[in-house]
């Protein structure tokens, strides 16, 4: 058997083992396995071989072929778990959400710490690494393909102040990004039409959702919201503001 991971049960990890007993059922690669539990309020799931790209970004992460492959693992994921039908009374971690019908469980987390990448050869048969999986869906809860779409270009595209991006995306033509982004994905054309105003109330929430954890869950969102998460978040939806009109003509042209 391989590496594990083993980590403590949360009230909602018995809804993400379904989600990811499901996605294995029904054959998708990109995620952990659910192998058990230890009897002492452990899960253990298998360990993704692969890169993970924590702190300052690497150039392999930013490229356009990146952006596309993620958009691409994103899809699959989707059309994957959208046959997955929660059980009644099923338990989700607490979260930013829109005022959408849900249409499946999203990952709500797709971060550069949350996705592995392994060596494959992108589109044009060169051998570079690439998105292969996502891991931690401690954040997954029922949502709509353009949420967890809205929730991933935050950190890819990104939708964030330059001040607050890492220094290889700082000067990226964040509109093109994210017309690339949909493009691989496939999102419909009403979404797109949606996606930056929902953009816009996705950071009204979250930064309600946050302090509220940071006020009562302490530790780590505590920690954050002292870092400044708050502020960044302030920065971003100022920024968007400001750059709304010019981003929608190039995501929509």
């Amino acid at each position: 058997m391989g590496a594990t991971v083993h980590r403590s049960m949360k009230p909602c990890s018995p809804s993400v083992h379904a989600v990811l007993r499901h996605l294995e059922a029904v054959g998708f690669e990109g995620a952990p396995r659910v192998l058990g539990t230890d009897g002492r309020d452990t899960e253990i799931l298998s360990f993704v071989e692969g890169h993970v790209p924590f702190g300052s970004l690497p150039a392999y992460a930013v490229t356009d072929a990146t952006l596309i492959a993620l958009a691409r693992l994103l899809r699959r994921f989707h059309d994957a778990v959208a046959s997955f039908t929660p059980s009644p009374g099923s338990i989700w971690e607490e979260g930013s959400v829109l005022d959408d019908e849900p249409e499946l469980v999203g990952h709500c987390d797709v971060t550069p710490g949350n996705v592995v990448f392994r060596e494959d050869f992108d589109e044009s048969g060169q051998l570079r690494l690439v998105p292969y999986a996502l891991i931690d869906f401690d954040m997954a809860r029922p949502t709509t393909r353009l949420f967890d779409v809205v929730t991933t270009l935050r950190h890819w595209a990104p939708i964030a102040d330059p001040v607050d991006r890492d220094p290889l995306l700082r000067d990226l033509d964040v509109g093109a990004r994210l017309r690339l982004f949909c493009d691989a994905y496939g999102l419909a054309w009403q979404d797109r039409l949606r996606l930056l105003e929902k953009a816009r109330t996705r950071f009204d929430r979250v930064y309600v959702a946050m302090r509220y954890k940071a006020e009562t869950s302490g530790g780590g969102w505590a920690r954050m919201w002292e870092e400044g998460v708050g502020q960044r978040i302030r920065r971003a939806a100022a920024w968007l503001d400001a750059n709304q009109d010019t981003l929608h003509d190039q995501l929509v042209r």
